[in-house]
């Protein structure tokens, strides 16, 4: 049968995991109850495979670490290392099967997953590295030559349409992998969030050829429904839309669904006044052949970098004393829309309501907002004085006195000069998803973490009065938004780059300003000279004249293109709003794990879900922290999740909430586990890759009963 990702009936028992999600529903639901809430305790390590890359010849080893949600086909778990090859092992020993090895010239992103595909005896995993689709024979690890050019096909395709500006050269991967429908692969991507953002269009390739089967413009061109709400040709120089974390399919209907991004640059959108559509939506397309079914927009004219930031999912609900196919996306700011598969519409009241316009100059805010009403927020919206943190009075006092100069009173408040505190951005519902059982019942990890913005204008840095030289320059317009004009950053995701030159050699940087790596995308646009004139930057060692950094470079800015996009206000600090010892500034929880009754809208439990250890020595109550991956839910009673800082692993009573089994892990988990099971016996794997500003692992550890 071709395009099977689910043999017979695994998939159905759980003896297989075969796509990101578990099914191509997205439900990260087990039907296995061979490890149960009675017996949990006794799971020990069954097996450890050692993903790791070994040491250079100087001792050093690369600090990247792992996302990956690994699946498993008839016995065989296929995964992903650190470096991005592609390995297979048998599922209940860990044993090595094939390892491959991609291209070095691929940037190395993040990646969170591989797909199956299979016809007959021809088998395939197809999974990104860089801006490269590669189609890998799953029984040989070999390239599938026959597959795009030599096994791959390049993710620029179908990008550069109707445009000026040259598109093969801008930052372009997938961090989360498409889905495969019939003979069709279709793909998001992960693109630039500043101004020299690619385009986000959905496309669709064959997943015997790689030919590219059809494109939808997320951005649209004229003619196109949705162009009205852009200015005219906006879609020439605005990028972004894009969906980064993943798609779910009913194969029934032949349609896809996935969320989307909002557009760049982020926090500015002086340029596109109007809705924006389709960025921040939710959307239903036909499978195969690209048709919009319906939209949802759930953010007009995002900017505050809202993306749908994790997949869908898929679940038959019972509302009204009717059964109701149903779409559910979880966001960055903690809500929950639950919408009819078929039409697109919200099963739960939803108001729209008059939200602050007073923006920066030259800016359009959109004048109302959607707020839902069921499910409540899974986290604070607004931050107000009741939750500063009371940590200790010192913490107390510390924040106070920054939060009474940037107080943000609605959680739509446009970003300006003086500063903004709000929520969602690592925040709410985070890439590693959810999980629905057959009861509709959803578990959600959250985050709660507040974030401070300060936008500038571009006009005023470098002003004539105060010029600053060529590398200061580039180095606002392409990495302030991230790191700050001040280069101090904000934590691992946005990591300081005041002292890079302790880390990293000048043709490192180098190396990464050209080819990108993790979520940091390429700039491969920028001339050769304007990358080591940003490197002598970063490394202060420039020594030339000084510039007015609002006049962009001739060759950067596209000739009469004017790409990349150049907003007239940037993010002069982006940080984490947090005490003076890093804590957030905010009073506990700081994360939690959620279980909320779909058919209803009602909470059943909400528990904090990790904790710092340094804390818990002190007798402080459970804090709960920042994770980064998702849960799994199964038959037998039971929620598995990691992704916490404190670097475990746990299992919840899923009625209660309770912990029932933990696990210290080698590094943190900051994957999605899986369960499966082979001969007979049930296992669960995480990818224990650490990072996130943790120890460096690199390990899948695989659990199962004594």
């Amino acid at each position: 049968m071709y395009g099977m990702q689910e043999p017979g009936n695994r998939l159905e028992t759980g003896h297989d995991w075969p796509n990101y999600g578990g099914n191509k529903a997205g439900n990260r639901y087990s039907p296995l109850t061979q490890i149960n809430t009675g017996n949990v305790k006794n799971l020990q390590v069954a097996w450890m495979y050692d993903a790791s890359e070994k040491p250079d010849a100087n001792g050093r080893r690369r600090e990247r670490a792992i996302q990956c949600q690994p699946i498993v086909v008839n016995g065989v778990l296929y995964g992903t290392t650190p470096e991005l090859k592609l390995f297979a092992l048998k599922a209940d020993t860990g044993e090595q099967l094939w390892k491959f090895e991609p291209s070095k010239d691929d940037r190395l992103n993040s990646n969170r997953g591989v797909m199956h595909w299979e016809n007959g005896n021809d088998k395939r995993i197809l999974y990104t590295v860089g801006a490269s689709l590669y189609a890998v024979n799953a029984q040989t690890g070999q390239l599938v030559s026959s597959f795009g050019t030599n096994g791959r096909v390049d993710l620029h395709e179908g990008l550069q349409t109707n445009l000026d500006h040259d598109v093969s050269k801008l930052s372009v991967t997938a961090t989360s992998p498409g889905i495969v429908y019939r003979n069709t692969v279709i793909m998001g991507s992960s693109v630039s969030e500043s101004g020299d953002a690619a385009p986000g269009h959905i496309r669709a390739f064959d997943a015997v050829s790689g030919k590219l089967k059809w494109v939808f413009h997320t951005i649209p061109q004229p003619g196109e429904f949705g162009y009205d709400t852009w200015p005219k040709d906006a879609y020439k120089k605005i990028g972004g839309v894009n969906n980064w974390s993943g798609m779910v399919l009913d194969e029934k209907r032949g349609v896809v669904y996935f969320g989307t991004g909002s557009p760049a640059s982020d926090f500015y959108g002086g340029d596109r006044k109007g809705a924006n559509l389709f960025a921040n939506s939710i959307m239903a397309l036909e499978a195969e052949t690209g048709k919009m079914k319906w939209y949802y927009q759930t953010i007009h004219h995002d900017l505050w970098d809202r993306d749908h930031s994790c997949p869908p999912n898929l679940i038959t609900l019972k509302r009204n004393g009717k059964t109701v196919d149903a779409v559910v996306q979880a966001s960055k700011d903690g809500l929950v829309y639950v919408l009819n598969r078929d039409t697109g519409k919200s099963l739960f009241p939803v108001e729209e309501r008059k939200v602050p316009t007073n923006g920066l100059p030259g800016e359009h805010p959109y004048p109302t907002q959607k707020f839902p009403l069921k499910p409540l927020p899974l986290n604070r919206q607004v931050y107000t004085e009741a939750d500063i943190t009371d940590l200790s009075p010192e913490a107390r006092a510390y924040v106070k006195e920054r939060f009474e100069k940037i107080r943000t009173d609605h959680k739509f408040t446009p970003p300006n000069t003086t500063g903004t505190l709000l929520f969602g951005y690592s925040g709410g519902a985070e890439w590693g998803g959810n999980s629905i059982d057959p009861d509709g019942i959803l578990y959600q990890n959250v985050n709660e973490e507040p974030w401070e913005l300060i936008m500038a204008e571009r006009a005023s840095i470098g002003k004539p009065d105060a010029p600053v030289t060529a590398g200061n320059a580039l180095y606002i317009a392409n990495c302030a938004a991230c790191h700050g004009q001040d280069r101090k950053g904000s934590g691992p995701e946005l990591p300081p780059l005041v002292d890079i030159g302790k880390k990293r050699s000048a043709d490192e940087i180098r190396a990464i300003l050209k080819t990108g790596s993790g979520r940091m995308p390429s700039f491969g646009h920028l001339s050769e000279k304007d990358r080591d004139a940003i490197v002598s930057f970063l490394l202060n060692r420039e020594t030339g004249p000084k510039v007015a950094s609002n006049q962009p470079d001739k060759a950067a800015s596209g000739g009469k293109s004017g790409f990349p996009y150049q907003p007239a206000y940037v993010s002069k600090v982006w940080r984490r709003f947090t005490d003076q010892n890093g804590y957030p500034g905010i009073k506990p929880p700081w994360g939690t794990l959620n279980a909320i009754d779909l058919n209803t809208g009602e909470y059943l439990w909400r528990v904090p879900l990790g904790e710092y250890p340094e804390l818990a020595k002190k007798g402080v109550p459970t804090t709960g922290t920042d994770s980064y991956g998702g849960p799994v839910s199964t038959a037998g009673g039971l929620v598995f999740i990691a992704g916490t800082k404190d670097e475990k692993i746990r299992a919840f009573d899923r009625k209660t909430g309770k912990v029932v089994w933990e696990y210290q892990l080698p590094a943190g988990g900051f994957a999605t586990p899986i369960t499966y099971e082979v001969a007979g016996k049930q296992y669960v794997v995480i990818a224990a890759g650490g990072g996130r500003g943790q120890k460096i692992g690199g390990n899948y550890i695989a659990f199962a009963l004594k």
